[in-house]
C-alpha cells in the first residue's frame, strides 16, 4: 500500500515525459513545482529505516574468541541475535531468551580505533605532589612555594610574581620524575577582548539581551610564558635561556628516562611556519634545538603528530617535508632522522597506536591503493624500520575498524557513497578474513527509486591532479532535460568534506536534487588530505576556495552527463562555506549565478584567531583585507540570500552584517534572513526551506509554494 501511494504521487511525472528531439532547459510550471515539494516530503517519510544489516556493533565474551551482535531485518523491527566464533568463523542465530540475557550481561563492547590528536599542550594542576611524595608544589599570590608533606612547612621560592590584573605571575608547575626539579613559567597574562551580540526575543523579557564572550581574533596578543627551573635540594631558581613561549600555552615535558636532568618540549611559532623540539638542561637552564622544521607556507599544527620513546631516546614524528604527510623516526639525543618509516605519493591520515616493544606503528592512510579514490581511509601496520607493511583493510572503499578488547580480532566496516556497507571479521595478526558478518540490505531503499550519489573525478586547474566529488540527481531525472546545478560548498582548509561512506538516509543534497536540480559537492585544491602542494593553494589565499578546480569539475561533469546545465549554477554553504558561497558570486560571476550564504566568516579579520592565522598567516597583512567579502561586496553580480543566527558564538554575526552594510552602500539588491535566537547554523529547517525556495525561484525561474496560503 505504501509503495502504491508512492507510485501514485509520481504520476505527475507523465506531464513532462514527452521525448524531446533535443535537450532543453528544465523549467517546470508552478503546478509541477508544487508536486515536487510534495514528493520530497513523501520521500523523506518513505526512505526512513529502509537500509538494514548495515552495522555490526559487536560485544565480546570472556576469553576473546566469541562475539555477539544484533541486526534487524526488512520484515519487522525484531532484533536478531547472532553469536560468532572468531576461531572458526561460524555464526549462529540465538533465539533462547535466557542465553541472550547471559550474552548481554557477560560481554565487553568493541572499541573503535582512537582518533589521536596532538599532545603538545597541557593544563597543569595548580597543586601537584612530587614523585617521592616529599613535596607539594603550590602557587600562592602568583608565586611559587613548596610545602613539606612531613610537617606542612612552606618554603617560598619566588617573590616577583603577582596575583592580580595583568601583572606577571607564575603558573603551570610540573615535577621532574626524580623530584629534584620543578618547572614553572613566569606568565604575562592577556585579557582577550570581547565580541557581543543581542538576543532580541528572550522569553520573559521585554528588552533585547546583550551577550558577550572573550574572543581572540587574528593579530590579538597571546600570553607570554618564560620558563624557570626550581632546584629542590638547594632551593635555587634558574631562569632558562629559552625563548618565551608566546603562542599556545605551557607544553608537555618529556623527561629523559635514564638522565632525568634533561627534558624535551615542543614549540610552534606564531604564524605556523616553524616547529621545534627543544631540549632543556634542568641543572643549568640552558636549551638546545633538537628538531627544527620550517615551512615557506604553513605547518598544519593540529595534524602534527609526535610520540616519544624515552626508553630508546627516540621519537616518531609526522611531517610533510617531502611533499606528503609521512612518519619519521628521530634520535632525540642528536635530532637526526634515523628512518623515514613511510614514503610515497600518499598521505598518512593518522596514527592509531604505537607498540614500543614490537616497534610497530598502527596507522591510517589514504591514496596508497592504486585505482581507488585517494580519500578512502585504509588501516595498516608497519615496523619502525619501514618494513613489514601489513594491509588490514584490503577491500576497496572507506573503512572503519573496531577491535576486540584484546585487539586480536577486529570488525572492518567499509562502503562507498554508492556501495552499501560490508562488515567483515578479521584476525589482527595478519589481517586474514575470518568471515563476512553482514552485507547491508538495501532492497527496500532501491524499491522506492531514490538513487545513490554518483562519485565523479576530473582534472583540476593544473591539468593533471584529480579533483573528487559526488553528484545527486533527481530521482525521476529525464536525460533529455538540462537541470540547473547547485554546489554544496565548504572549502575550509582544515579537512576534506565530500562524503566517502554510504549514507543510509535521505540526505539534504538529495532532497534539494528532487526539487529539480543537480546537486554536487567537491573537494578542490586548498583542502586537506592530499599532497602538501595541493593543500598549499590555500596559503594566504582563502578567497581562492578551489574555484578554478570546482568550475573545471562541473564542466567536465556536464561533458559526461548531458543533463547538467552549466549556464545555471548556484552554490550554498555555511560558516567557511558561507564565505565561499558569497565568494563564488563576487569572484566568479561568469559561472555562478545564485548563492545562499549562511553564518559566513566573510572577513578573516573578524573570525577566530586559531583558524584564520593557520591559513592566512601572521602578522595580519593587506591580503586579509583584499580577500574579504566585505571589501569586495560591491562586485556582487547574481542573486544572493544571506542568513545569520543572531546568537552565533562561533563566527561573530557582525561578519554578515558588515557584508549587508557594504552591499547597501553599493546599492546592491539581495535578500537577508536574520534568525532570532539561532546560533551557528545553516538556518535550521526554516532556513533550508528558504534556501530551497530561493533556488527554485532564481535557477528554475519558477514560483515556490505560497505557505502563507497553505499551498
Amino acid at each position: 500500500m505504501q509503495y502504491s501511494l508512492f507510485l501514485g504521487a509520481l504520476a505527475w511525472c507523465s506531464l513532462s515525459s514527452t521525448v524531446l528531439s533535443a535537450q532543453q532547459q528544465y523549467r517546470p510550471d508552478h503546478a509541477e513545482v508544487i508536486q515536487r515539494y510534495r514528493k520530497v516530503q513523501l520521500l523523506d517519510s518513505l526512505t526512513r529505516k529502509k537500509v538494514f544489516r548495515h552495522n555490526v556493533d559487536a560485544s565480546w565474551l570472556p576469553g576473546g574468541t566469541q562475539c555477539w551482535y544484533t541486526v534487524s531485518n526488512s520484515q519487522d523491527t525484531t532484533k536478531i541475535y547472532y553469536l560468532v566464533n572468531a576461531l572458526t568463523g561460524r555464526k549462529e542465530e540465538i533465539k533462547d531468551t535466557v542465553r541472550i540475557n547471559q550474552l548481554i550481561t557477560g560481554s565487553t563492547p568493541q572499541s573503535q580505533v582512537a582518533q589521536r590528536g596532538p599532545s603538545r599542550w597541557q593544563d597543569f594542576e595548580t597543586d601537584s605532589v612530587s614523585s617521592d611524595k616529599q613535596w607539594i608544589a603550590r602557587l600562592i599570590n602568583g608565586n611559587v612555594y613548596i610545602q613539606s608533606t612531613k610537617d606542612s612547612s612552606l618554603t617560598q621560592l619566588t617573590t616577583n610574581g603577582a596575583d592580580s590584573g595583568q601583572a606577571a605571575r607564575y603558573e603551570a608547575l610540573a615535577w621532574s620524575p626524580d623530584s629534584r626539579y620543578l618547572v614553572g613559567y613566569l606568565t604575562r597574562p592577556v585579557i582577550d577582548s570581547a565580541v557581543y551580540h543581542i538576543l532580541t526575543d528572550v522569553p520573559g523579557t521585554t528588552r533585547g539581551q546583550l551577550r558577550s564572550q572573550p574572543y581572540k581574533q587574528p593579530g590579538d596578543p597571546f600570553p607570554e610564558y618564560q620558563m624557570y627551573i626550581f632546584s629542590i635540594a638547594d632551593k635555587k631558581v634558574i631562569k632558562t635561556d629559552a625563548e618565551p613561549l608566546d603562542f599556545f600555552g605551557p607544553p608537555v615535558l618529556h623527561w629523559r628516562q635514564h638522565q632525568p636532568r634533561y627534558f624535551l618540549y615542543e614549540k610552534v611559532d606564531r604564524g605556523h611556519q616553524r616547529f621545534r623540539v627543544i631540549e632543556t638542561d634542568a641543572y643549568t637552564g640552558t636549551t638546545r634545538t633538537i628538531l627544527d622544521e620550517r615551512s615557506a607556507t604553513f605547518i598544519y599544527e593540529s595534524r602534527l603528530y609526535t610520540h616519544y620513546l624515552p626508553e630508546t631516546n627516540e621519537m616518531l614524528w609526522t611531517s610533510e617535508k617531502d611533499g606528503w604527510r609521512h612518519i619519521y623516526l628521530v634520535n632525540t639525543l642528536t635530532g637526526t632522522v634515523k628512518k623515514q618509516v613511510t614514503q610515497g605519493e600518499w598521505v598518512v591520515r593518522g596514527i592509531d597506536s604505537v607498540d614500543a616493544k614490537k616497534r610497530e606503528i598502527w596507522f591510517r592512510a589514504g591514496g596508497m591503493e592504486p585505482e581507488e579514490d585517494p580519500y578512502f581511509v585504509h588501516y595498516y601496520r608497519i615496523g619502525f624500520d619501514g618494513n613489514k607493511l601489513t594491509q588490514l583493510t584490503p577491500a576497496a572503499g572507506n573503512h572503519q575498524v573496531y577491535f576486540s578488547p584484546d585487539r586480536k580480532y577486529y570488525v572492518d566496516k567499509y562502503s562507498q557513497v554508492n556501495v552499501p556497507p560490508v562488515n567483515e571479521l578479521r584476525r589482527t595478526a595478519d589481517g586474514k578474513l575470518i568471515t563476512i558478518l553482514e552485507r547491508a540490505d538495501v532492497s527496500a531503499w532501491q524499491a522506492i527509486g531514490v538513487p545513490f550519489p554518483v562519485p565523479f573525478h576530473a582534472r583540476g586547474r593544473d591539468g593533471k591532479t584529480d579533483i573528487w566529488g559526488i553528484m545527486c540527481r533527481p530521482s525521476d531525472y529525464d536525460s533529455t532535460q538540462l537541470y540547473p546545478v547547485i554546489e554544496n560548498i565548504y572549502a575550509g582548509p582544515h579537512d576534506a568534506f565530500v562524503p566517502k561512506s554510504f549514507m543510509s538516509y535521505y540526505i539534504d543534497m538529495q532532497r534539494l536534487a528532487d526539487l529539480g536540480f543537480i546537486v554536487v559537492q567537491i573537494d578542490g585544491m586548498g583542502t586537506a588530505n592530499r599532497s602538501k602542494a595541493f593543500h598549499d593553494v590555500c596559503w594566504k589565499n582563502l578567497a581562492d576556495a578551489g574555484f578554478p578546480d570546482r568550475i573545471r569539475w562541473i564542466k567536465a561533469l556536464a561533458e559526461k552527463y548531458p543533463f547538467v546545465d552549466t549556464t545555471r549554477v548556484g552554490l550554498y554553504g555555511t560558516s567557511a562555506g558561507g564565505q565561499n558561497a558569497l565568494g563564488g558570486l563576487l569572484f566568479h560571476p561568469e559561472f555562478y549565478k545564485a548563492a545562499v550564504a549562511s553564518c559566513g566568516c566573510h572577513d578573516n579579520r573578524v573570525d577566530k584567531q586559531w583558524w584564520n592565522e593557520q591559513w592566512m598567516g601572521y602578522p595580519v597583512g593587506k591580503h586579509y583585507e583584499e580577500q574579504s567579502n566585505v571589501t569586495n561586496a560591491g562586485k556582487l553580480k547574481g542573486d544572493l540570500l544571506l542568513m545569520v543566527g543572531e546568537a552565533d558564538t562561533n563566527v561573530p554575526p557582525e561578519s554578515t552584517y558588515r557584508v549587508v552594510n557594504a552591499l547597501i552602500r553599493s546599492n546592491k539588491t539581495f535578500e537577508f534572513l536574520p534568525i532570532p535566537g539561532m546560533g551557528h547554523s545553516d538556518g535550521g529547517p526554516y532556513g533550508r526551506s528558504r534556501r530551497n525556495d530561493f533556488f527554485v525561484r532564481y535557477l528554475l525561474q519558477a514560483t515556490p509554494p505560497d505557505r502563507n496560503n497553505h499551498e
